[in-house]
């Protein structure tokens, strides 16, 4: 707890001065940042996403977190604002919400058994200097095969309808999964490590 305290507290010295804003509505994203003891907000961008850009996936995440940043960045004067936008990617086939039962069971029958990608855009604003970054993480996850009565059970509990893919990395689809590979907090939607590595170039970090 004291060690947690002291954490924080430098946090709140070296960034007292600088507003950051969190670009999403995700609560799973304002957890995970909520653990590194930055303080910031949290503000929905409004962004409406376009899956048929003709854009490569890598870049198509990029291109969505920094859109998102620019939406709320709009909004504010000397103020850091990040973005961040997640796909599951099978070959080329790019997966985003699905929105309904329909599309999370058909995402679901086609992840099974299979190796995919979680990949991840991150964008970070300064809107005093107007410097800009963009990144990408990836994790791979392996998916077991999946019976036609654990896919009915999962979409009838509706967990995915929301998430990229169809399914929570870290809810009912656990059981799922068979292994994965790089940043598990990716997988769920923000790979803080590499959003901390971004911010200190905006001089937002522990010190």
């Amino acid at each position: 707890m004291a060690r947690q305290y002291l954490a924080k507290r430098r946090y709140s010295i070296l960034n007292r001065m600088r507003k950051i804003v969190l670009a999403s509505s995700s609560p799973r994203r304002r957890e995970i940042l909520a653990k590194s003891g930055i303080p910031f907000t949290v503000e929905q961008s409004g962004y409406d996403e376009d899956l048929g850009l003709q854009l490569l996936p890598r870049e198509l995440v990029q291109h969505f977190a920094l859109e998102k940043a620019h939406a709320v960045a709009a909004r504010h004067t000397d103020t850091v604002v990040i973005g961040a936008d997640t796909v599951v990617l099978l070959g080329n086939e790019i997966f985003g919400k699905p929105h309904t039962a329909e599309r999370m069971r058909a995402m679901l029958q086609k992840l099974s058994g299979t190796k995919h990608s979680i990949i991840t855009g991150l964008a970070v604003i300064d809107t005093g200097s107007a410097k800009e970054t963009t990144r990408i993480e990836e994790t791979i996850v392996t998916f077991r095969t999946i019976t036609r009565e654990e896919i009915e059970t999962y979409v009838a509990s509706g967990e995915g309808l929301e998430k990229a893919g169809g399914y929570a990395l870290q809810g009912g689809a656990a059981p799922f999964i068979e292994r994965i590979e790089g940043d598990p907090l990716n997988g769920i939607g923000l790979p803080l490590a590499a959003l901390l590595e971004e911010l200190k170039k905006f001089g937002v970090g522990a010190s």
